[in-house]
């Protein structure tokens, strides 16, 4: 077997895991949740999930990843051998593959934007037309299934290259142009006329509208916008070097993707009410949304729509490669690792199942659009199930794992690196407790809300 890579710097980690956290989650279904959930309310939520009840489920993960320097299945093997344990390991090989096809759909959506956006067609169309794209598009057969192919073969190419040069190399340049980007965004998003409603509906709670199910939503969309509970971070984090501080790579990346997600949320709602569009109109608001302002914009400076167009949904694309690309590589490191397969090829297989489940996902848009699974479309049944089930048990599992299975001197050893980190060891007892209690009392309350809602 070949010698295990790491990642070369701190910086490299925290791009490599901000990158895989930072995503579509951000972009696409942080400001549709937004819109379905009442605003700001769901923002103070989706913020207080982040750090008292997701980030110490990400050092959770980090910990057992860099202790056992194995993949998910490998880890659980090393650290707690001839237990049921190793099974936890799989079930989160499965479930960031299940995830990836259908992430890839939307994926192959940003491409074929960006396709729009190059060839001028949001500029040239009329603005009745506008809207109708989108529905148009996802509705039919080979488009859709040829854009979320170019997806799926982009993350391979960029997966098969390797952690150092592949994902590392990625990641430590897309991720700093990405923040320049989306920042770019949501600048000139707030000078449209009307943009003053969605700033406020941003700015200004309404605790009215927050329930249980708002509750659980922020939760869950913590989770997913972190990459939590399918093992992504975990394999990242085998990758760390042991000098690495988790605490520093942790809070690094949690603040990278909530300020990424609140940006984005100040890119897309002050458009969303500019184009008068109702912001809690599911998973379409931005492809419905953006391409109404780049027409608006074009009637007086059409290069100039057509470049920020072309931003826009490059950014979009970059964003949700970096998150495709921790998905696979959960995969490939098993394959690699316990199955002795070669890289190539373990990346060939992940990409043709998950190719396989996306062209179902796709299809449910148009073809498939009456068969339903427990009242869901086949897509948003996977997105239901990842986001309210898979993701909360995957977390719940790791956090017992280190809460209660691990002794609190290998966590405190792996957490302080030694002891030798002070700022870690003085909030070492406040993570412990968070890890221990509240992190699992708060998925429990995750899963019984979605199971009684």
């Amino acid at each position: 077997m070949a010698p295990r890579e790491n990642f070369g710097s701190r910086f490299a980690v925290i791009m490599a895991m901000a990158g895989s956290a930072v995503g579509l989650g951000n972009i696409w279904r942080f400001p549709y949740m937004v819109g379905e959930h009442g605003g700001a309310a769901f923002v103070i939520l989706y913020m207080l999930s982040s750090f008292i009840l997701v980030l110490p489920i990400f050092f959770a993960e980090t910990i057992i990843g860099r202790r056992s320097r194995q993949g998910t299945f490998g880890a659980m093997e090393k650290l707690a051998p001839g237990t049921p344990w190793k099974w936890l390991g799989l079930f989160t090989v499965v479930s960031p593959i299940i995830i990836l096809s259908y992430y890839s759909v939307v994926g192959g959506w940003s491409v074929e934007y960006l396709f729009k956006a190059a060839c001028l067609d949001f500029t040239n169309a009329e603005p009745s037309e506008i809207q109708g794209f989108f529905g148009q598009f996802i509705s039919s057969t080979g488009g859709p299934i040829a854009v979320h192919t170019i997806f799926m073969l982009l993350v391979a190419g960029i997966v098969l290259a390797g952690v150092k040069k592949g994902i590392e190399g990625f990641t430590k340049v897309t991720m700093p142009i990405l923040f320049i980007l989306i920042i770019a965004l949501a600048v000139y998003s707030m000078t449209l006329p009307g943009a003053s409603e969605g700033i406020t509906y941003l700015l200004k709670p309404d605790f009215s509208e927050v329930d249980a199910h708002a509750v659980a939503a922020a939760m869950g969309q913590a989770f997913f916008s972190l990459s939590l509970g399918v093992g992504t971070i975990l394999t990242y984090a085998s990758y760390m070097r042991k000098e690495e501080n988790i605490l520093a790579s942790g809070v690094g990346t949690a603040v990278s993707d909530l300020l990424f997600a609140v940006i984005a949320g100040f890119a897309v709602m002050p458009a969303v009410f500019a184009a008068g569009i109702e912001p809690g109109a599911g998973a379409g608001l931005v492809f419905d949304t953006l391409p109404f302002i780049f027409n608006k914009m074009g009637m007086g400076a059409p290069w100039l729509s057509a470049i920020i167009a072309i931003i826009f949904f490059v950014t979009i694309l970059v964003a949700a490669l970096t998150s495709a690309i921790s998905m696979m590589e959960v995969g490939v490191a098993y394959l690699t690792e316990e199955k002795g397969m070669r890289r190539g090829s373990a990346v060939l297989a992940i990409t043709v199942f998950a190719w396989c489940v996306g062209v179902l996902c796709s299809l449910s848009f148009g073809p498939l659009a009456d068969v339903k699974l427990l009242g869901n479309s086949i897509f948003d049944f996977l997105d239901k199930l990842c986001s309210n089930w898979l993701l909360p048990a995957g977390g719940l599992l790791f956090t017992l794992f280190v809460g209660w299975k691990m002794s609190r001197a290998d966590v405190f050893d792996e957490f302080t690196n030694g002891g030798t980190l002070k700022a870690n060891v003085a909030l070492f007892n406040v993570v412990w407790f968070l890890l221990r209690f509240v992190a699992p009392v708060g998925i429990v309350v995750v899963f019984l809300t979605n199971l009684f809602l």
